[in-house]
């Protein structure tokens, strides 16, 4: 579905299912995608009966970019990023936030551009929320992805993409989303809706940066884990949701990334991933970086170590045959 220009200029952000927003519209600093793509066409699986309200929130005060988040994602969505050029790969980015949120600029829309400048279709992920009375729980944003990566690859032909060159990536809560994908992209975790539910969500490649992955303290990041499986979570469901527990024969090949002075989400999270990922002889590339913190994406990544991964990832998706 093609967009109009105001609606542009939203980013398809502030776009509740009723067409309300609680959030005033927000100049961007830089073009928006000009498509949506709804996941769901009679609407998302295990709605609780009030339907959370989208509510899009501007934390950058510099003119020259946005930082936005949004909450409250009752319509999941992919956003579209078309390059001029498709080189015939895709890659589905799935933001972070801490399972509070969906931080969609710094590790969705600038990646994105980077990415279709490169000529990659460039697919966001908006994913629902696991703690806003959704039916699933912490299932929740894996039938999103799952869904997500089906529907891209029903779509291939019309977006000018190869359905064995598509790569998942995912920043913080979007790495747990990247990587739950990664391990349980077969999992049984909705009822078919449409002819997509009969293709493969395994992605092709994936890459998990600055991933979320335990759900055990101390190693869990303590906000996604209670978003997602909550403070008193047993043994049982922690493990259910930890990535690096499920990881199967048939993974795709994976590139881990985090820098090891991250305050909010311990590198261990990706060594734990690495381990589970070789322990099953699943092809892996790992990068550490002395600093970066953590949410740099791109632009905050500049003057740090960890400046110019995305090139590091562009050779490494190359040698596997997901970009010519």
């Amino acid at each position: 579905m093609s967009l109009d220009r105001r609606t542009a200029l939203l980013g398809t952000l502030a776009l509740g299912l009723a067409g309300q927003a609680t959030a005033e519209p927000t100049p961007m600093s830089a073009p928006g995608p000009g498509e949506t793509i709804d996941l769901w066409p009679a609407g998302a699986p295990g709605a609780p009966s009030s339907l959370p309200v989208e509510t899009v929130k501007e934390r950058s005060t510099d003119p020259a970019y946005n930082d936005r988040y949004v909450l409250g994602i009752g319509r999941p969505r992919l956003v579209l990023f078309r390059p001029a050029r498709p080189n015939g790969a895709a890659v589905m980015i799935a933001p972070g936030g801490g399972y509070s949120w969906v931080v969609i600029d710094k590790e969705g829309y600038e990646l994105a551009r980077w990415l279709a400048a490169r000529g990659v279709t460039a697919f966001v992920l908006f994913y629902r929320l696991p703690h806003e009375g959704w039916a699933a729980g912490p299932d929740t944003p894996l039938q999103d992805s799952q869904r997500a990566m089906r529907l891209i690859r029903r779509r291939a032909a019309a977006f000018g993409i190869d359905p064995k060159r598509v790569c998942a990536m995912g920043f913080s809560a979007g790495g747990h989303v990247c990587a739950d994908l990664l391990a349980r992209f077969s999992a049984l975790v909705y009822s078919p809706v449409d002819s997509a539910d009969r293709l493969s969500a395994r992605p092709d490649l994936a890459a998990p940066i600055y991933p979320v992955v335990s759900m055990t303290l101390p190693v869990a990041h303590a906000g996604s884990r209670r978003n997602l499986v909550g403070e008193a979570a047993s043994p049982e469901r922690e493990r259910a949701h930890s990535p690096h527990l499920n990881i199967p024969a048939d993974a795709p090949p994976a590139f881990l990334l985090h820098a090891e002075d991250d305050p909010a989400v311990p590198v261990a999270n990706t060594l734990l991933l690495r381990e589970a990922l070789l322990a099953r002889r699943v092809p892996v590339e790992t990068h550490l970086f002395a600093d970066g913190g953590h949410g740099f994406g791109l632009r905050l990544a500049r003057g740090k170590s960890v400046e110019g991964w995305q090139e590091i990832f562009w050779a490494w998706a190359r040698k596997k045959g997901l970009f010519e």
